[in-house]
């Protein structure tokens, strides 16, 4: 099986001591990538027999969603320079030679040395574990094995409830199996979800079918003739089953770098270069053990990668650790969870304040004001957000926890898109691709939205991202106009001019003697008229806050797109400027009818000035002036509701003044 992104020759003579890797997962695959990415040859050397693969996508290829072509993993970036050579174990790492061997009895020196060997699946000493139909569910092999078995299993038990075991359930469920989870804690998830939590996706997912039995353990794999016939649960049950797959979590790959001599606790212990205890040997990923943390998760895995690449290329780079986090969708539920949740559900300085709502459960944890993890079950629109305020252990203010409680989100509705994002902040939780990853790529060339992805990876697990890659795709080109921005130009301009006669253009005096034929007197001496322009003027005041409030109201969605209220407010304006010309002659007078002549001048300037901004906002934005989500109109906007705010109660004043004397 070969695979495009990956040179099938080696790119340089094996006796010449390079940069070898070893293992074929998404972080070796990443590391490989990056530092050839640099500028050096890479030898990626991966056991299975298969061209590296996503492993994050093994469940919709056993639930038959997709082909396995379609979740290999291209060369990502565009790097030059990756010999990929499969069905290749390494067996031996030689430190004083400088080489590795391989099964096949080759050696391959080095230069640096990435350990990227992962994890394999942990199987604990269950009586039976040994019987015919009795799968893990790690690998692709373990998949292509258990997609055979689909066609013939019919009552299938997963024994586990992480992420791993509901991701198999799901997989099986969806191939018509009858399905059960057994997990020995108390809750399904239980290192991402507390107890409510794990309640309330255990009814989800019984909800689809698959039944779900926790706190409980299994006693025994049952069989007859060497094959599965059932399990017996701790408590005496029996389940019937003729197929079991057991997903029990996971142990490091370490015993190459401890037959070497390298500090091996959970994982090979690294310093914060991803360096072990020779400066020659790097580990990333899951068989590497950072500051006594073994990640399970591909996101940490591909920073690690990242740090490793740029050190052994000669750059600055170190690894302070990652804060676990995981969002996906098990099994018809969307599941979300930041931190080291289980760790913060028992501490005594921890706060926490729970949402409960119709979307599903939210909790955020607090220690110190600080967000230190948060978890859902239901969607959750701010994740990636929170995701990333736990990373950088924001701070939550008192305002914001009481929006919490009330709303279920910490910040307002509108989101920072993904152009306003800060260089570190993570937009794909599947493949860790940060924000400035992302624009780095865009600045070299990757120009739309499936570019960016076969550049970074990003897009290609579950897709959530897509769109905010077309957003980013769509923000790094030209600025585009919004509708009818040349009516809301040429409206604004003349309010605009005609506010300005208003605020500096010399008062139109009083005609000295009553003449019957001027227009003057007929306009600001006869009582019907004054009052007939008064009332126009209120009338079209009203109209004009009433359309503002069309973007407030969303009932008003079906009366017509925003974009012609938003001339026809413009539009209103321009009358009211006319009308306050027609009604007061440009004679403000003095106390209530000198502020209320003031308050709509700059209600009128503001107006006119927002308009503006709104209208040549492509433009605007062309010259650096302004961004999509903080474009230029936003303070003159501002300014004009705020001089909005008074109209009402100066109208009135003036009113009741003007009918009472």
């Amino acid at each position: 099986m070969s695979d495009p992104g990956f040179l099938t020759d080696p790119v340089s003579d094996p006796a010449t001591p390079g940069v070898v890797v070893v293992g074929g997962g998404p972080v070796g695959v990443r590391a490989a990538n990056e530092i050839a990415r640099r500028g050096q040859p890479v030898t990626l050397l991966t056991a299975e027999p298969y061209q590296p693969y996503n492993r994050v996508r093994l469940t919709p290829l056993l639930a038959g969603d997709v082909q396995f072509g379609e979740i290999e993993v291209p060369q990502m970036g565009g790097a030059e320079g990756v010999t990929c050579l499969t069905g290749l174990p390494v067996t031996a790492i030689d430190r004083e030679a400088n080489h590795v061997r391989t099964a096949d009895g080759g050696v391959w020196p080095y230069a640096k040395l990435v350990l990227a060997t992962g994890s394999r699946a942990f199987v604990p000493s269950i009586p039976g574990a040994d019987l015919t139909g009795v799968y893990t569910f790690r690998t692709a092999a373990d998949a292509s094995a258990l997609l055979a078995r689909s066609f013939s299993a019919r009552k299938v038990v997963v024994i586990g409830g992480g992420l791993l075991g509901l991701e198999a359930a799901r997989g099986m469920r969806q191939r018509q199996a009858e399905v059960t989870v057994i997990e020995h804690e108390g809750r399904v998830m239980p290192r991402q979800l507390d107890a409510e939590a794990g309640a309330l996706l255990a009814q989800n997912i019984e909800a689809l079918g698959v039944k779900v039995f926790t706190g409980v353990a299994v006693k025994a794999i049952t069989g007859e003739n060497g094959k599965v016939t059932g399990l017996t649960l701790a408590n005496g049950t029996e389940i019937e089953a003729d197929t079991v797959i057991i997903c029990t979590g996971v142990r490091a790959n370490t015993q190459i770098a401890l037959a070497a001599g390298l500090p091996v606790g959970r994982g090979v212990i690294v310093n914060d270069a991803m360096q072990t205890a020779d400066p020659d040997i790097y580990a990333i990923g899951e068989c590497a053990e950072h500051r006594g943390q073994v990640y399970g998760l591909v996101g940490p895995g591909y920073a690690q990668a990242d740090v490793a690449a740029a050190v052994l290329s000669g750059g600055n780079a170190s690894y302070a650790g990652t804060a676990p986090a995981t969002k996906l969708k098990v099994i018809g539920a969307e599941v979300f969870s930041a931190g080291e949740v289980e760790q913060l559900d028992g501490r005594p300085d921890v706060r926490s304040h729970v949402w409960r709502g119709p979307e599903g459960y939210r909790r955020i944890f607090l220690v110190r004001g600080k967000l230190k993890g948060a978890m859902a079950v239901g969607g959750w629109a701010q994740s990636s957000r929170v995701q990333n305020a736990v990373q950088a252990e924001a701070q939550v203010h008192p305002w914001q926890i009481w929006r919490f409680r009330s709303t279920g989100q910490l910040w307002p509705d509108e989101e920072l898109g993904v152009a306003d994002l800060p260089e570190e902040a993570t937009v794909c939780n599947c493949t860790g691709v940060t924000a400035g990853r992302l624009r780095a790529c865009q600045a070299a060339g990757a120009g739309d939205a499936p570019a960016l992805s076969l550049a970074t990876g990003a897009g290609t697990v579950c897709g959530s991202c897509v769109p905010q890659l077309e957003e980013l795709a769509d923000a790094g080109g030209p600025p585009k106009p919004v509708r009818l921005f040349k009516a809301l130009i040429a409206l604004s301009a003349v309010a605009g001019f005609l506010a300005l006669v208003l605020a500096l253009m010399p008062r139109v005096p009083y005609p000295t003697s009553f003449d019957a034929a001027s227009l003057r007197d007929w306009l600001w001496r006869d009582p019907i008229v004054k009052q007939w322009t008064g009332w126009t003027l209120f009338g079209i005041a009203v109209a004009a806050m009433m359309v503002g409030l069309r973007k407030r109201l969303r009932i008003t969605d079906r009366l017509g797109a925003y974009d012609w209220w938003r001339v026809i407010h413009l539009g209103i304006g321009l009358l009211a400027a006319i009308a306050l010309v027609v009604h007061t002659g440009l004679r403000p007078g003095a106390n209530t009818n000198l502020a209320l002549f003031v308050a709509f001048t700059a209600t009128l300037v503001m107006g006119a000035v927002a308009g503006l901004a709104t209208g040549g906002d492509h433009a605007l934005r062309a010259r650096r002036i302004g961004t999509a989500r903080k474009p230029a109109r936003a303070f003159p906007t501002w300014l004009h509701i705020l001089a909005i705010w008074p109209l009402p109660v100066l109208i009135l004043v003036h009113v009741l003044t003007v009918y009472a004397y």
